[in-house]
Formats: C-alpha cells, sequence, structure tokens
C-alpha cells in the first residue's frame, strides 16, 4: 500500500507541473482553462506569478520530497492544497455552484488525501 500512495506522488508532482508551466510561459493559454482573464500587464504577471508560481513551487517540493525521501515536503504542498480547496468552498458557498468546479475541488481534495497519506506511511521519514 505504501508504494502505492508513495507511487501517485509522482504523478502529482507531473500535474504541479503542467499546471505550472502554462500559466507562467503562456499565460494568456491559461485564460480559459483557470476561468480568469487578465487585465493587462499586471493581469499576466498575476496570472504568470500567482498561478504558475505556486503551482511550479508545488512540483518542486514534490521533487525534493521524492529526491531526498523527507516527506514532510509533500505536507507543504497539501496545506496549499487544502486552502485552494476552502477557497474554492467558501466561493461555490458565496457565489453559488457550476459543474465546471466539481472536478478540480475533487482533484484538490484527492491530492491533499494522497500526500497526506504518503507522510504519515510507515517507512516514510
Amino acid at each position: 500500500m505504501e508504494l502505492v500512495i508513495r507511487g501517485l506522488v509522482g504523478p502529482i508532482a507531473l500535474m504541479m507541473l503542467a499546471l505550472g508551466t502554462i500559466p507562467m510561459f503562456a499565460p494568456r493559454k491559461a485564460v480559459d482553462k483557470h476561468f480568469i482573464e487578465p487585465v493587462g500587464i499586471a493581469g499576466l504577471n498575476t496570472i504568470r506569478s500567482m498561478i504558475g508560481g505556486t503551482f511550479l513551487a508545488s512540483f518542486v517540493m514534490l521533487v525534493i520530497g521524492l529526491a531526498t525521501g523527507q516527506t514532510i515536503w509533500y505536507l507543504a504542498v497539501a496545506v496549499f492544497m487544502g486552502v485552494v480547496a476552502v477557497g474554492r468552498v467558501i466561493s461555490i458557498l458565496i457565489d453559488g455552484y457550476q459543474k465546471a468546479l466539481f472536478v478540480p475541488l475533487v482533484a484538490e481534495v484527492l491530492i491533499v488525501v494522497v500526500l497526506v497519506v504518503a507522510d504519515v506511511q510507515p517507512g516514510a521519514t
């Protein structure tokens, strides 16, 4: 079971890489994916830095955790993703629900669960 859970961390890291690379280097392509519209240069800057940067930082932390065996790095990403999921739930409660919100919310919650479980597995450092 430990190998299965920890084996999911790599694909999660690759997903973070993809989710960060597009906004960082092609922010206009991220517009539809993230349901946002940049306002001028400052808007593009925000997409690159806040969205791209957060996902790429998460990728780096997961790679560090995988490379060193120090699974505390997984928890750092779990915190990021958990807060993102909480923000999504708050938005649903305040702004309303659309079907497009379901898949990202479920993915964020599953990522949190996998990363927390990968950290607490026996043999994790």
